[in-house]
């Protein structure tokens, strides 16, 4: 077998489908096999992510599809479906798969056979992958792979696939699979149970329905309220439904009760495959010292500290240590745009590189270290085995939210930035979790709202309260800060009651085995994500910002700004020493510049919502702010300067800044800015979806743009009703 990504002289292009449990290691196999070069993106209609790679086996050009880890063929939601439909070739993106690789964890194979039980009965060539073949025997466990593979009845291949060992033995046995006669699956239900599923057959059919697979058949009977039944009753009459409880209630006065039935029987049917071919020789030491550890950081105070520490650390890592190279990233940028500048004369089409192109580019760029830093601790947290306890650990404080402790993690690296915490979220495998985690994620304050936030509190809050002893503006910012996360709380019970209701699933996650995470695995994953954010979000995001730009462009002519521009870098250029007349141009300039995009169409749309933002304290200047935002909250600083006339390069640090919002009245002569305003336009930058990019990573994960349209609306609705009552309640207190 050969690694690569070039069409094969073979005539046959071959389907394969890898499947396992998580924790098996089956994409660090995909990845091995498939040399690195895989294409990743979403089935259609679901949040489910598709990795389609390329190899040749025995010299046949080969598709290999990495399936979701999944524990069970169960699907109880579209997203568990899609694997099903796939193995079934019912998935129209992607070719029917002529054989299927199931990767099980070597040390854990009674466990990891009850999904294999489940890929038998699909009736395809299937070769079963013993992998952590080196972990099994520092444990002690002992498998003989030829006495194993005569009693399934399929190839048998030993593998550590992070080390590489036994990845050309695949391809063989894959080939081999395909080209043998596929021996028929075990019949492990009484014969009562396909009596069922032969009437079943015949009643859809005599109903005008389509003859469904067998495997459907068997999933419709054993999953009530399953995904099975609702992907084949769209075809028929309500009866369905009637008919499958009835047939159930007959096999259960035959002694077959469902859904008890089917684990009772795999299990004791994975114990008969297993007896005398699998034996442990030895204590198994690694599990030992994962118990001890365990004694520890999965205790409900020792665990805690430890987690609460290990979060720090993660936060540090992603706010504070990305920084620099935060900072390296804006400072290219500015070098670059400087090059632009010094290359081009002032005009649309250099402000439409620098201000549109160049910004565009540096907003999807400027991610990429919180990025790596976040998916680089997830990658090394998993691989070690410490993300199962985290998970463990919070599940309890999360399931009175209606989520699962996986939220955790994602809802925690929001405060950092919500884009790779909704990116995050795929660690998730119940689809209903994943999706309310990743519809409050942007709820959680993260870092590009706290320049909002200082502007506002060290202008208008006053410094301390109560003689000197209560910072008040440490209370409003920590008040900002907490505020999304407890607005989360209901939100995500709403969601869960209304459009992600049903049955909440048990919380199952392995425990793992502590070990020391493969470097390789890290970087592939960080590797993988990154550029997944660059490739797939980057270009909506870039996309957000050139619109952003014409908007506050046209249909305003610039003429006039254009030559002050001109003669301002001449004069720099020439005559630095003449810092009246620069000084004279800039106010001129700035001047300009806020006629100019009040002018604009964003301006003209500033002005039109002006009465519906004047209930929040707010005019039209406060307004452009909040639509200029849209891509990224903090561009309102740089927006601001603009519309007051300082100029767009300003900080929520800039002392003329705040000055001139201090300064800033009402036609009647008021101060526009008060207390009461500048706790409203913080709360509604707490709670608004003022993040473009967020919202197409939303877009990105879930594969619609439903669910980013959903949250832009209930966030912008929360967030101006508490603007609105914060103003009011604050007007009536401050009067």
């Amino acid at each position: 077998m050969a690694n690569s990504v070039e069409t094969s002289s073979s005539e046959t292009n071959l389907t394969v489908a890898f499947i396992g449990n998580p924790n098996t290691g089956k994409s660090t196999l995909f990845n091995a096999i498939s040399g690195g070069q895989a294409r990743v993106g979403n089935f259609p209609g679901v949040t489910v992510e598709k990795k389609v790679g390329k190899c040749t086996f025995e010299n046949r050009s080969v598709t290999l599809i990495d399936l979701p880890g999944t524990y069970s063929l169960s699907p109880r939601s579209a997203d568990e479906m899609v694997s099903v439909d796939v193995l079934l070739g019912r998935q129209s993106d992607v070719a029917t798969p002529q054989a299927v690789v199931c990767i099980v964890d070597s040390s854990n194979l009674e466990r990891n056979l009850y999904l294999f039980s489940q890929v038998r009965d699909l009736n395809l060539p299937t070769v079963l992958v013993l992998n952590m073949w080196d972990l099994a025997q520092t444990r002690g466990v002992e498998i003989d792979p030829k006495a194993l593979q005569e009693r399934l009845g399929v190839p048998v291949i030993t593998t550590s696939a992070h080390r590489k060992i036994g990845i050309d033995e695949v391809g063989k046995a894959v080939v081999a699979a395909i080209e043998s006669e596929v021996k028929p699956p075990p019949k492990l239900f009484p014969a009562e149970f396909y009596e069922e599923i032969e009437k079943l057959s015949n009643w859809i059919v005599e109903r005008g329905g389509e003859p469904v697979h067998f495997y459907l058949l068997e999933r419709m009977l054993l999953d009530v309220r399953g995904a099975s039944e609702e992907s084949v009753g769209k075809q028929l009459t309500p009866d369905l439904k009637e008919y499958l409880g009835e047939a159930r209630l007959r096999l259960a006065s035959s002694g077959c009760r469902i859904p008890a039935v089917e684990t009772k029987l795999r299990y004791n049917w994975i114990r008969e495959q297993l007896d005398g071919v699998l034996t442990r020789t030895t204590s198994d030491q690694t599990a030992s010292v994962s118990d001890k550890l365990d004694k520890i950081l999965t205790h409900r105070f020792l665990g805690i500290l430890f987690f609460a520490f290990l979060m720090f650390l993660v936060f540090q890592a992603i706010y504070s240590w990305s920084g620099p190279f935060m900072d390296m990233i804006e400072n290219f940028q500015g070098f670059i745009t400087g090059l632009v500048e010094g290359w081009m004369q002032p005009g649309m089409l250099r402000s439409l590189i620098v201000d549109g192109a160049i910004a565009g580019v540096g907003s999807v760029i400027i991610f990429l270290p919180q990025i790596i830093a976040l998916f680089a601790f997830i990658a090394i947290l998993e691989d070690c085995g410490y993300m199962a306890r985290a998970a463990f650990l919070m599940d309890k404080l999360m399931t009175r939210v209606g989520l699962s402790g996986k939220s955790f993690l994602p809802l925690m690296s929001s405060f950092a930035c919500a884009i790779p915490g909704v990116m995050a979220t795929r660690v998730i495998e119940n689809r209903r979790d994943r999706m309310v985690t990743m519809l409050v994620a942007p709820l959680m304050s993260c870092s590009a709202r706290l320049p909002v936030y200082l502007l506002m509190i060290y202008t208008f809050i006053p410094a301390s309260l109560f003689f000197g002893w209560l910072n008040l503006q440490g209370v409003v910012l920590f008040a900002m800060y907490s505020l999304g996360a407890v607005v989360a709380i209901p939100i995500a019970w709403i969601l869960k009651k209304t459009f992600f209701k049903g049955e909440t699933p048990p919380f199952v996650m392995e425990l793992p085995p502590y070990k020391w995470p493969s470097p390789r695995i890290v970087f592939d994953r960080v590797y993988d994500r990154a550029k997944a954010f660059v490739l797939r979000a980057g270009s909506l995001i870039f996309s957000v910002t050139v619109l952003v730009w014409a908007l506050s462009y046209f249909p305003s002519d610039h003429t006039e700004l254009f030559e002050i521009e001109t003669n301002i870098e001449s004069i720099t250029a020439t005559s630095p020493a003449i810092e009246l007349e620069l000084e004279t141009l800039a106010e001129r300039h700035n001047q300009l510049s806020g006629q100019l995009i009040r002018a604009s169409y964003l301006g003209q749309m500033g002005q039109a919502i002006e009465p519906v933002v004047k209930p929040l304290g707010w005019d039209w200047r406060i307004g452009i702010g909040a639509l200029a935002s849209f891509p990224a909250r903090e561009v309102i600083i740089a927006t601001m300067g603009t519309i007051f006339s300082l100029g767009g390069d300003v900080d929520e640090e800039n002392p003329g800044l705040k000055s001139a919002l201090m300064a800033a009245k009402w036609p009647d002569g008021s101060p526009l800015i008060t207390i009461p305003v500048a706790l409203s336009i913080m709360v509604f930058f707490a709670l608004c979806a003022q993040c473009g990019a967020t919202l197409m990573v939303i877009r990105r994960e879930t594969n619609s743009w439903r669910w980013p349209i959903f949250t832009f609306t209930y966030m912008t609705i929360l967030a101006y009703v508490a603007a609105f009552l914060t103003y009011q309640i604050g007007t009536l207190l401050a009067g």
